[in-house]
């Protein structure tokens, strides 16, 4: 911009001295239609940079010029004057020792910060018979910069989460535009934007719906763009399977492991029978907890397994897999106690033993086969069925046999009885 020569004289003096001064130079009157215009030098301005409001169509006769910071002129927004005879600069309380007034009534702000933006006011003292005042408005406005999108998720979960993108820096008298593809953004099912357009918040995030996205800041005076953000779009979580070396296996003979899929950026949580089961020692890599390992297996692992894998976002289970283990059989145990029994009674009894799968049982009387099955019934006895009873289990699936003996009596006397509440089946 060009040199101006500043007057000699700078005053820093009090309302009233203004207005005593003022009261020499003018009376105020209604503004006149005089075309006086104000422009900026140079018209795009950057925050730390100076700014001339140059002004235009000055009359003839001047008295001299009041700058006022806003539209309303009262002594509280009042920056400086010039008076033309004699030359003097007066500054008032909205001075900030960084404007200028020339003889040609325009005014330099020197390193203009945000706050030095809006309405510039400027009163116009023209000398004559009739003393005149004219009034000139103008608004001041930074170039915007360049703006950026900042992001509360730049990795959502597809149709899952909420994001919310910002255009950065909330700049005053500034308006915001969003863009998606090259295609101007508006309020949807799918999203929303706030009041002045600067958040845009994202409640369905889809493949269609990923980006590029880019933000616009915009006022009177110049136009920016962001760079390009596109989301990047997590896939539903994988359902996990279980596999196993053994799904079938022998109690306190093998040692089972179960397995769920090995994948990035998962946590791993295993269920049993509906229950979590909290990391212990058969835990394999506890800080993952992806593999399962149950050493000598017992009858108490069987049941149904589940794998639920964690992100930030949520989780997903397996579907249950059920461990069987085969036992047993244990030391069948017969039934009732009784062993005295008279000729012409039902002889029944049962033999159990716990196993898996269900034993095979077989009878036995003095070593000699009787029939197969848990339950024993022979209908009027007589002393021919007296003798040791063999009751044999096997578990075809553990290759196991184990054996219970009773002896039971049955004598002809029909003195010897039964005790109370064992009545043998008649």
């Amino acid at each position: 911009m060009g040199p101006f020569s500043a007057p000699p004289c700078t005053l820093h003096i009090t309302w009233k001295e203004l207005l005593l001064t003022a009261s020499l130079l003018l009376f105020w009157n209604p503004p006149t239609t005089a075309q006086v215009t104000i422009e900026a030098q140079p018209t795009k301005v950057s925050e730390g940079k100076d700014v001339l409001l140059l002004v235009h169509n000055l009359p003839q006769n001047l008295t001299g010029y009041i700058w006022y910071k806003g539209q309303i002129m009262d002594y509280h927004h009042y920056i400086t004057s010039y008076v033309i005879d004699p030359e003097t600069i007066i500054f008032g309380p909205a001075y900030s020792g960084r404007e200028t007034v020339y003889s040609n009534a325009s005014l330099l702000i020197e390193n203009v910060t945000r706050n030095d933006t809006g309405s510039y006011t400027i009163k116009i003292i023209k000398r004559g018979d009739r003393t005149e005042g004219i009034t000139g408005h103008f608004t001041l406005y930074l170039e915007t910069p360049k703006p950026s999108i900042s992001s509360s998720n730049l990795n959502p979960r597809e149709a899952a989460e909420t994001v919310i993108l910002s255009c950065d820096p909330d700049t005053p008298d500034a308006s915001y535009r969003w863009w998606i593809n090259g295609q101007s953004l508006h309020n949807s099912r799918t999203l929303q934007l706030s009041k002045n357009n600067r958040t845009l918040i994202l409640f369905i995030v889809t493949k269609d719906t990923v980006g590029p996205y880019e933000c616009e800041m915009k006022n009177p005076v110049s136009s920016s763009r962001s760079d390009p953000v596109t989301l990047n779009l997590l896939s539903e979580l994988p359902k996990p399977y279980i596999t196993s070396n053994n799904f079938n296996p022998m109690e306190n003979k093998n040692v089972v492991a179960l397995t769920c899929p090995k994948t990035q950026g998962y946590t791993y949580m295993w269920w049993v029978n509906g229950q979590s089961l909290p990391v212990s020692p058969r835990l394999k890599q506890p800080s993952i907890n992806r593999i399962l390992i149950l050493p000598n297996v017992t009858r108490n692992d069987t049941g149904t397994y589940e794998c639920e894998i964690w992100d930030r976002v949520g989780s997903i289970c397996s579907d249950p897999v059920t461990l069987d283990v085969l036992y047993g059989p244990n030391l069948p145990s017969i039934f009732p106690s009784l062993t005295d029994y008279r000729s012409g009674q039902n002889l029944y009894l049962s033999c159990f033993a716990d196993s898996n799968p269900p034993a095979e049982y077989t009878w036995m009387i003095n070593e000699k086969f009787l029939q197969s099955g848990p339950r024993l019934y022979i209908p009027q006895i007589t002393t021919n069925h007296s003798g040791l009873y063999r009751c044999s289990v096997r578990n075809s699936a553990t290759g196991s046999e184990r054996s219970t003996f009773k002896t039971i009596r049955v004598s002809d006397h029909s003195g010897i009885g039964h005790p109370p509440g064992l009545n043998p089946i008649q």
